[in-house]
This record gives C-alpha cells, sequence and structure tokens, in this order.
C-alpha cells in the first residue's frame, strides 16, 4: 500500500495537472531556503564570529590559509544548518499548497468518490505553523543526537518519519474528516503511516530532489488516506 501510493506520489510530480504547483512549490521552497541561508549567515557574522575572534589571536601571515579553512568549516556548518530546517520548511509549504494537490489527485484518480473539503485559509495557515513549530523542535532534538555515532542518521530518519507521516497524514485526513476524526483514524493506523513518513524522510534526505519534498509528500499522504479509507469503511470517531 505504502509503494504504491509513493509510486503514484512520484507520478504526480511531473503530472501536466500538477505542473502549476509544481513550480509555486518548487519556487517558494528555494527561495525560503535562500532566505533561511542569509538569516544564519547573518545570525552567525553578527554573534559568533566576534566570541571567536577574541578566542584566537592574530595570525601570523604564512597560517593565513587557517582562515580559508575555517571559512570553509563554516560554510559547510551553515549549510548543515539549513538542511536540518529542511523539514520544517517542507511542513510549512505543503501546508499552504496541499489542498491544490489534493484536488487534482482526486478528480484525476478518485472521480467517483466525494470531493474533499479545503481547510480554510486561516486555519490552514494556523496549522500549517503549528506543525513548523513541533518539526522545528523534533528536529533541534535530532540535532543533539548529531553527535552520538551510530544514533545520528537513525535519530533523523526516526523524528523526521514520525512527525513528517503524522501531520501530512492529518491535513490530508481533514479533508474529508474532522480535526478529532482525523487524529483518530491515524491513531489507528498508526505503523503504517509511520513507515510512509519514513519514505517522505528517505526522500526529504535526497539532495536537490528534496526540493519537491512538500509536493511529494502530499501527494503520498493524499493517496494513502484513499487507500486506507477503502481499506477501513467501518471506521467511526
Amino acid at each position: 500500500m505504502i509503494l504504491d501510493a509513493a509510486a503514484l506520489a512520484a507520478r504526480n510530480l511531473f503530472a501536466p495537472e500538477t505542473r502549476s504547483v509544481f513550480w509555486k512549490v518548487l519556487g517558494l521552497t528555494a527561495l525560503v531556503l535562500v532566505a533561511l541561508w542569509l538569516a544564519l549567515r547573518e545570525t552567525f557574522i553578527a554573534y559568533a564570529m566576534p566570541l571567536i575572534d577574541g578566542f584566537i589571536p592574530d595570525l601570523p601571515a604564512w597560517a593565513g590559509w587557517l582562515s580559508f579553512v575555517f571559512g570553509i568549516l563554516a560554510s559547510i556548518g551553515l549549510a548543515l544548518g539549513v538542511a536540518l530546517l529542511m523539514s520544517s520548511v517542507t511542513a510549512i509549504i505543503a501546508g499552504l499548497f496541499l489542498d491544490d494537490v489534493a484536488e487534482v489527485i482526486e478528480k484525476r484518480d478518485y472521480p467517483d468518490d466525494p470531493a474533499g473539503l479545503a481547510m480554510p485559509l486561516l486555519s490552514s495557515i494556523a496549522t500549517s505553523l503549528k506543525f513548523f513549530c513541533v518539526v522545528v523542535l523534533g528536529n533541534l532534538v535530532a540535532l543533539m543526537l548529531l553527535f552520538i555515532p551510530g544514533v545520528n542518521l537513525i535519530a533523523f530518519f526516526l523524528v523526521n518519519g514520525y512527525l513528517l507521516g503524522r501531520e501530512f497524514f492529518e491535513f490530508a485526513a481533514m479533508r474529508f474528516r474532522t480535526p478529532a476524526e482525523a487524529k483518530l483514524f491515524r491513531s489507528k493506523h498508526g505503523g503504517t503511516i509511520f513507515l510512509a513518513g519514513l519514505v517522505i524522510a528517505g526522500f526529504l534526505a535526497v539532495p536537490i530532489l528534496n526540493l519537491l519534498t512538500p509536493l511529494f509528500a502530499a501527494g503520498l499522504m493524499v493517496h494513502l488516506h484513499k487507500l486506507l479509507s477503502a481499506r477501513d469503511p467501518q471506521f467511526r470517531s
């Protein structure tokens, strides 16, 4: 079921029907990541550099290459910081465009089913911001574990697999269910949804391709909710 949903979501990435959403998601994701990079860079220069300069005395001319090496290391550190925030960016952008993706998928792939109801704009923004904060906190925990060998990569996938799976599925489910019923339905099928979240986390870990994570995750969970609903038609809150 998960592989079927993932294959359908991957096919949906470049489908003609989702082309406008594709460019919106790609453009906004890239814009937000650039803004985050600049914000982290300016914060580093403003607050971290004075502290570092205070601990490191003036270097002789022959050791000037150390500044170049340090600049490279700092750039790598900033890139890692942006990478860790990628799931949070994915969360908030997908929350804004999930209804657009869902409408295309429902009309094309499930024409005989009742159409879902888009979440009101203010509710969508509030839910996306809440999700953003939760994912940031989760990734801060994962960041603390980065320096533990053998745990760091596992922590990244477990944290993001759980959070992204849970929230994206609830986004998709709330087009057809009340928030309370969506949470209960997600809890009932928690194992399946967690495994689907791991697929999203794996997609998120692929450079360049991860810019399309909001579109892929939204499509995967819309299909997964449809498949689970067909398997469990008697579910009631």
